[in-house]
């Protein structure tokens, strides 16, 4: 991995990103962290022309951004054209959101969406991504569902965003998931799995900064590369070092730059 690969997903730090001003200031304290890319997620209003100003003045680059499936299949144009505006090469469906998969026939639903969707992006030069979280490791009628919605869909025009943590979750193995993807994983999601502190009642799973939890990220990057991995996506949904997302972000970089970068 090379240091700009590296990227930082916003959902992080949703909480800065509520006014243009705000996601102004945040981009700024990212790029000084070291990140020199970004992946698109709870921001708030902002025009794509002022985001692409700041992007560009930060020197950060947009490797993806989050689409919700209302949007992304509904208003597919409108997700091709605000790609193409802030010079982001793939758009990422995020969570099934409004599209259960609670039976094979609604996971089969659910992939032709993405299918036409991927070929929509796929004629205009875009990528779309699938980002799983650990309810795609289900097996429904013996099979997991995420298995089910790659194999209905064509690589050119789905691939896959593998967030390491909800894999962990899932009970799968992110170094067996990122070799499964061969060619198909533009992006991983860096994001460390580990066990809340408390001895005193059931183990309860918590988002950790790269580097402090319990994957193997030497093996699980490697793999990645492997696989074709181009861009690698940092992302702390919340259990923050010391409540701030911009320190986790950090922690993250820091770990990475010293110990998986070449």
């Amino acid at each position: 991995m090379k240091a700009e690969q590296l990227a930082a997903q916003l959902y992080t730090v949703r909480d800065h990103l509520k006014t243009p001003a705000d996601i102004a200031k945040s981009l700024a304290r990212i790029r000084a962290i070291g990140y020199r890319g970004v992946e698109l997620a709870g921001l708030g209003p902002i025009a794509d022309a002022e985001l692409r100003s700041v992007l560009d003045g930060e020197g950060l680059v947009c490797v993806s951004a989050h689409q919700p499936g209302s949007v992304l299949f509904g208003q597919t144009a409108d997700v091709i054209a605000r790609m193409k505006a802030l010079k982001c090469p793939a758009a990422v469906y995020p969570y099934p959101s409004g599209d259960p998969m609670r039976t094979t026939e609604e996971v089969l639903l659910l992939a032709g969406k993405l299918q036409g969707a991927g070929r929509a992006l796929a004629a205009e030069g875009l990528a779309l991504l699938y980002h799983n979280h650990n309810m795609e490791l289900r097996r429904i009628d013996g099979r997991l569902v995420l298995d089910l919605i790659l194999e209905q869909t064509e690589a050119r025009t789905l691939g896959a965003e593998l967030d390491t943590y909800w894999i962990q979750a899932g009970g799968g193995d992110p170094v067996a998931w990122c070799r499964k993807l061969y060619g198909r994983l533009p992006i991983l999601h860096m994001k460390d799995y580990g066990v809340a502190d408390s001895w005193e009642s059931v183990p309860v799973s918590v988002f950790k900064e790269v580097g402090s939890g319990n994957l193997d990220w030497p093996r699980i990057v490697a793999a990645a590369e492997e696989s074709g991995c181009q861009a690698f996506v940092v992302e702390q949904d919340s259990n923050w070092k010391d409540g701030d997302p911009f320190e986790s972000l950090k922690m993250s970089f820091q770990y990475i730059s010293a110990h998986l970068c070449r």
